[in-house]
This record gives structure tokens, sequence and C-alpha cells, in this order.
């Protein structure tokens, strides 16, 4: 048999990582069409089918689950070989914003060490006020977060849409006020979800304070209170009660990236991220 193709393998493992064709083509700098030739290739020099494929998903076939590990293996090897003599790690410091990373943050993060191991990457959560104020003071190389009205540049990566997202078990009787957990008054979702609420004449009482979405997320799965989430940041197993309580609709929300740095593999890296980050949009 030939030796294998890296880059075809590089496209079939980022095809299982992200479990989409088209995320893998953006990390590749490709277009969908030229990784699905890669991937046939492959497959057709191993003899093997690798994936399953339906218009709405792709998983790995018995035969890719065989030859996951070993293929990561390889390009990992293949990825030392290369830096033996060049090694030269580089640091980015990337502002995302509470609302814009959850729960999934281990799997991006695992997706993005895979992908651009020689990148260090340093990342500082706070609201998207606080973060684009950081990256057009030029503390950040780049900066994820929600659109602000006020300006129009950034490249929008996704649309999070979002929820009244509380416990399965949550109870809330009639003629109390809504419980909240929410951030700071500073938090924009924060101030759209009380206004919406106070312009329907709907009482609410904040009850936990939670400094980012993990610690507002933990207040929700242990049922004490509901919040403005993402749908795609929610904690996995709470539920919009939005429509059974009667609560106004939230609006939906741009995420916006914004880029200040010309380094390849930085930028690789940012692409990689933003690829798994569409992944798991909803």
């Amino acid at each position: 048999m030939r030796p294998l193709d890296t880059d075809a393998v590089q496209a079939f493992l980022l095809v299982a990582d992200l479990k989409s064709f088209t995320r893998a083509a953006e990390v590749m700098e490709t277009t969908q069409s030229v990784v699905s030739i890669k991937i046939k290739k492959l497959e057709t020099q191993l003899g093997r089918r690798l994936f399953e494929r339906t218009p709405r998903l792709v998983r790995l076939s018995a035969d890719g689950g065989a030859f996951l590990e070993p293929a990561r293996a390889l390009l990992e090897a293949h990825q030392r070989a290369i830096n033996s003599f060049t090694v030269e790690q580089r640091r980015l410091i990337v502002g995302i914003s509470h609302h814009v990373v959850g729960a999934e943050l281990p799997a991006l993060l695992k997706r993005l060490g895979r992908v651009e191991p020689q990148v260090v990457l340093e990342l500082q959560v706070a609201t998207s006020r606080d973060v684009l104020d950081q990256f057009d003071s030029g503390v950040l190389d780049a900066a994820l977060v929600l659109r602000n009205e006020d300006r129009r540049d950034g490249e929008t990566i996704l649309e999070e849409t979002f929820g009244w997202m509380a416990a399965p078990d949550f109870e809330h009787r009639p003629g109390d006020p809504l419980r909240l957990a929410a951030q700071s008054e500073t938090c924009s979702v924060r101030t759209t979800a009380t206004a919406l609420l106070d312009a329907r004449g709907i009482a609410w009482t904040e009850v936990f304070v939670g400094g980012g979405v993990a610690t507002i997320g933990a207040a929700v799965s242990a049922g004490l209170a509901v919040a403005a989430l993402s749908r795609r940041v929610a904690p996995v197993g709470t539920i919009d009660i939005g429509p059974s309580l009667g609560l106004p609709p939230l609006p939906s929300r741009d995420v916006v990236l914004y880029v200040n740095t010309t380094d390849n593999n930085a930028r690789s890296a940012l692409r990689t991220l933003v690829a798994a980050m569409r992944s798991t949009a909803l």
C-alpha cells in the first residue's frame, strides 16, 4: 500500500472531530468538495468506508472508529517530525464573552490542542463590552463577543438563540415573582431579559448573581432559578421553560470575531476554534 496522504488523514480527523465536512473545510481553508474528495481517496486507498453520511448527519462508521486513533497517532508523529528543528510556540491571547462559551469549552480546547499543539492559548473571559475594550486597546489578539449594535465591524461566525433556561424540575408558583439567575447589571443579556419582563408586567426577583455562564448554569441546574442563556451553551439537561410560563421570546444575537494578528499559526488556531464553535451550534 502506498503511504497515506497526511492532508487526507487530517481531513478525516477534522471531519470526525467536528462532525461536519463544512467545518473541516473552514479549518483547512478549502471547500467542502475538496474535503470530500480527500476523504473519498483515503477510503479508496484503505478499502474501507470511514463515514456514514446523511443530509443532516456525519458520523464514523465502524471502520472509521477503528481507524481514528491510529490516524491521530500518525498525524501527531508527522507533526513532531516537522517540528523537530523549528519548534516555536506562539502565544494567542483571545478574549471571549461569558455568554459565548459554556460547558462545551473542554471539547473546544481539546480540538484546538490536537490541530495546533504549538499554540499557547491564553483565554480571557469577561463581558462582551469589557472584551471589546481590551481588544480595541491592543491587549488581545482576537475577541469573540456578542454583537454590539453600536458597531458593525468584525466577522459574524454564528447566531446565538436564547431561551429562558431552567432545570426540568424547576418550580414556579403562579403569582410569585420569577426567580432569576443573571450576571451583573452591566451584562447586555441581563438588561435585555429584564426589560422584556418589565414590558410584559412580569414580576421578577434576582436570587443569584454569577460571574459567568458556568456559575449561572450551576444555579440553573440546581433548580434555584431561571436564566436567559444561549441554548448552545446552556447546561446539559436544562430546558427552555419560556413558552410554558408565558415569558416573552428572547432575541437572537450574532457572535462576532475580531482579529488583530497576522501570524499564520495563530490564525489557523482561530479557524479551528471558530469551526469547533460552529459545530456546537443548534
